[in-house]
């Protein structure tokens, strides 16, 4: 029994030096994936933001949401379609997104943090101004040599064109956990739906963030055979896209830490979310997990 206690006081020993190097700095967390399904994992979750903000780290959270509007979408009888892995969003879906990530996903969120100790405050892009936006068009395949290609409308999907940081230090202030649910604000006051990993680099550049982290459902960046990239350094990355070892649905998402990066992040990590305190083996162990992203 006192070696169980003394492996646990070597942890918090070896933990030291990262909580004074992170004290008092922003860490801005996306959450999603497996780790917003499993009980087990939700509550691990919870309490590892909790204890980031007890420690003197300020974590703020984006979580996604797709299947769970998906779901919803589906209970409406409503088929949802994609192009280039993007949801196309008529004034119909976009209800129901705004439905689901601010009205259900984002509550659920904050009553579990706030149910294990935290303080925890909701939010939405479009309070206060918070993720000011502008509507994303994109490009479909080339329609000839001498013609340019086809713009697609993918109806009410945005992309971020400010981030408005004076209600998120505010609650800085208050010692409150933000919580935002990835849907931006137009100038015209329409909302907009945007990529949840798009929202967290954008928010992580505005905030000084010292680390940005996306939890996914894979342990990170893996090479032609199959490892872990451990460290990816920002020079890196294009030639690792073009070489066909970042592909896929990886791409996006390093490309936002690419993004974060060249906003001021120190530091991007892709981490498993699938592994029991993710977060904490991060930040506060030597090896870390996942791969890490640097300039």
């Amino acid at each position: 029994m006192i070696r169980e206690e003394i492996a646990k006081a070597k942890v918090l020993v070896e933990s030291l030096p990262y909580i004074s190097e992170f004290r008092e700095k922003t860490v801005v967390i996306k959450y999603g994936g497996h780790a917003m399904v499993d009980e087990t994992l939700k509550r691990n979750f919870a309490l590892d933001v909790i204890l980031m903000k007890y420690i003197g780290i300020n974590p703020v959270i984006v979580h996604g949401g797709g299947p769970q509007i998906n779901r919803f979408l589906e209970k409406m009888r409503i088929t949802p379609s994609y192009v280039q892995g993007m949801r196309v969003t008529d004034g119909e879906t976009m209800d129901v997104v705004e439905m689901v990530l601010v009205g259900k996903v984002n509550k659920e969120i904050v009553g579990l943090i706030n149910h294990c100790g935290g303080k925890a405050v909701g939010l939405s892009g479009r309070d206060g101004d918070l993720v000011q936006a502008r509507k994303l068009t994109i490009q479909g395949k080339p329609a000839g040599e001498d013609r340019p290609p086809e713009l697609i409308d993918i109806g009410r999907v945005g992309e971020v064109t400010r981030i408005n940081p004076e209600i998120l230090e505010a609650l800085d202030r208050q010692d409150f956990i933000p919580v935002i649910a990835p849907v931006g604000v137009g100038e015209d006051g329409q909302a907009f739906n945007i990529n949840a990993d798009l929202v967290a680099g954008a928010i992580a550049a505005e905030l000084n963030a010292v680390k940005l982290m996306l939890l996914t459902d894979v342990e990170g960046v893996k090479n032609q055979n199959g490892e872990l990239i451990s460290t990816i350094y920002r020079d890196q990355i294009d030639d690792l896209i073009n070489a066909g070892v970042i592909k896929g649905g990886m791409i996006p998402k390093v490309n936002c830490c690419k993004s974060a990066l060249d906003g001021g992040v120190a530091k991007a990590h892709i981490i498993d979310g699938r592994q029991e305190h993710a977060i904490l083996l991060e930040i506060f162990t030597r090896k870390g997990i996942g791969t890490e992203l640097v300039a």
